[in-house]
């Protein structure tokens, strides 16, 4: 399906240092960017649908790195079925799995925790809720585990290893094991802070620069937080990413993002959400972090657009994350809320408030135009201006 995006009001590119894009149209084809900002009249008449933005924002589609996914659009911690789809009406288009620890009866053993991230890698490879990708099969790790297993795990496609759930005696013996899955190619992440399901233990600064995980899950709390002092520590001896995720603390999220800025680190500062958990189910959760941020610190809103996109791209080594030529089509327009005080989405999201999104492009393929079903109505109106394709695109209604 060839896609064309027109009367754009501003592009967000993706990369914090150079968030903006000049333009007003985005061309997408079979699955992929084509152009960014111009395009000519042919390059828009060709397309096998074209949308008009209304002057809304531009931005990629967010990607929400820690999700507690199991098999399925489905969540045994909250027993509710269609919450991928839900975060997709939140702007999500990828969703990363933070490990299948919800699984009912979860295995422990080398050959089951194993067998368990093939399955659900395996699962998730194509399926697709509600068009939302969902990278999944994150191997927990426990006792036992050797760094032939996590070559093995490489090799049929698991990406992913899980520090903070196993049965280790200490937060300590978990260094060899994301020596040997780093080693393997694994994206290595840890539990931070403070225990939060019974099986995962308090985590520190001195366990994480032991360890030097990729990712410091949750960084400011998950929703406990490790102690301020650890925040500069590990910023300025590691250059592991600094997730801060909604279902923390707020408190150390707002210091940990001042930090990540005042100390060079922003390109390491990813945003997520923790869910679903005990913290409940958050479909808009990603752009209330990004509110936050924008709001409370002396980070812009492009900033944290970028955070929860491009930042996220580039430490999981994704091709989406970005809006530029050859890089995924997920592309989500954002507008201000009606009814606020702003004229645009960006200064609705610093001033506050929660963005409102038109319309949601993932893999190529417009899911809904109009409206999200979860979000505040926006200002402007997108609208599909001609299409040739046979499907209604409009948003289904609560």
């Amino acid at each position: 399906m060839r896609v064309a995006i027109v009367n754009l009001g501003e592009i967000i590119f993706g990369d914090w240092r150079a968030p903006f894009v000049a333009g007003d149209t985005i061309i997408a084809d079979d699955g992929k960017i084509v152009s960014v900002g111009t395009a000519s009249p042919a390059a828009v008449e060709s397309a096998d649908v074209v949308i008009d933005a209304g002057g809304m924002t531009a931005i990629p589609g967010l990607i929400d790195s820690h999700v507690h996914v199991t098999f399925g659009d489905y969540t045994p911690r909250q027993r509710t079925v269609g919450y991928l789809e839900s975060y997709l009406h939140g702007g999500v288009t990828t969703s990363i799995s933070a490990s299948e620890v919800h699984v009912p009866g979860r295995p422990r053993d080398v050959e089951g925790v194993k067998a368990l991230a093939v399955a659900a890698q395996r699962c998730f490879a194509d399926y697709r809720p509600g068009g939302m990708r969902v990278i999944a099969g994150s191997v927990i790790l426990e006792p036992g585990l050797q760094r032939e297993d996590f070559v093995e795990l490489a090799s049929l496609g698991v990406g992913l290893a899980k520090a903070g759930f196993g049965a280790v005696q200490t937060a300590y013996d978990y260094v060899p094991m994301v020596a040997d899955a780093k080693a393997a190619g694994l994206i290595t992440t840890c539990h931070t802070g403070g225990s939060s399901i019974p099986g995962s233990g308090a985590i520190t600064g001195d366990h994480l620069l032991q360890m030097h995980p990729d990712v410091s899950f949750h960084i400011n709390g998950g929703p406990t937080a490790m102690p301020d002092r650890d925040f500069e520590r590990v910023i300025k001896e590691s250059v592991m990413a600094l997730q801060v995720c909604t279902a923390g603390n707020l408190r150390t999220t707002l210091l940990c993002g001042r930090l990540a800025m005042q100390l060079d680190a922003f390109d390491r500062f990813i945003i997520a959400t923790d869910t679903p958990t005990g913290s409940g189910i958050m479909p808009l959760g990603i752009l209330y972090t990004m509110a936050h941020l924008a709001s409370l610190t002396e980070m812009s809103a492009e900033q944290a657009i970028c955070a929860a996109s491009g930042n996220n791209a580039r430490v999981y080594r994704l091709d989406s994350g970005f809006l530029k030529p050859g890089c995924a089509a997920d592309i989500v327009l954002l507008d201000a809320p009606d009814g606020g005080t702003q004229a645009t989405a960006l200064a609705a999201i610093k001033h506050g408030d929660i963005a409102a999104i038109g319309a949601v492009v993932s893999a190529g393929i417009p899911r809904f135009v109009g409206r999200s079903r979860n979000t505040p109505a926006t200002t402007r109106k997108a609208r599909v201006a001609r299409s040739n394709v046979m499907q209604d695109f409009a948003a289904a209604s609560h």
